[in-house]
């Protein structure tokens, strides 16, 4: 191989390499306030801290606080997103992937309630971003529709509903908790495979079927 012209890119030098472990700190810690509750009302203080890193490093990475819950909120939705990836990893079935995606997240409200709130507050923007859960469930619908498990005919019409349903049902058990049973979950994830096209009783065994085990968040 002839080096002459070709372009040599060095290694990160420790600097870098601790810079971008730092801007990573900052990130992680807004991603796990939004998580557990406090979110974009956390201050600059309180984020360095849970970074575990001097206030003053933190406009060496942002420019602002606003700036840096941007970044989190894709890190949320992403790691969120990679989550079901793992949960549903070995299934085939594309209807069954859709219905244990569904579940899941669909029992955010009790297994995750801040994540939950942050969704419901994001509510159908989430629709137009490029990572998380919007762009895998649309995938998840194609998928289903060439697999001949979905009739519906437009898929992106499909996933606006699905994401309806969610939403509303996450926002339902934030207002009402009391009144609304884990199992309602697996009623509505019946419903919303019905309304893909698949048939009602096999619509319910999906949605009845044992859930995969999750990774921590």
């Amino acid at each position: 191989m002839n080096s002459a012209g070709a372009a040599q890119v060095a290694p990160p030098s420790r600097l870098d390499r601790r810079k971008a472990r730092t801007r990573q700190a900052l990130i992680d810690a807004a991603a796990r306030l939004i998580a557990e509750g406090p979110g974009e009302g956390a201050s600059i203080q309180e984020i360095t801290d849970k970074a575990d890193i001097g206030f003053g490093s933190f406009y060496n990475h942002f420019t602002s606080k606003e700036q840096l819950f941007q970044v989190a909120s894709a890190e949320v939705l992403e790691r969120w997103g990679q989550m079901i990836d793992q949960a549903c990893a070995g299934i085939t079935d594309p209807a069954e992937v859709f219905a244990v995606s569904f579940r899941i997240s669909g029992r955010l409200g009790w297994t995750h309630p801040d994540v939950a709130r942050f969704l419901t507050g994001r509510g159908l923007d989430l629709l137009d971003e490029p990572y998380g859960l919007a762009p895998r469930a649309l995938r998840d619908i194609k998928a289903g529709q060439a697999g001949g498990c979905f009739t519906i005919p437009d898929a992106e019409v499909a996933l606006s509903a699905v994401a309806g349903v969610l939403l509303g049902l996450l926002r339902k058990h934030q207002q009402h908790a009391e009144r609304l049973e884990e199992g309602a979950v697996d009623l509505f994830a019946g419903a919303v495979l019905r309304l893909l096209g698949v048939p009602a009783p096999e619509a319910a065994r999906l949605a009845a079927l044992p859930l995969p085990p999750t990774s921590p968040w």
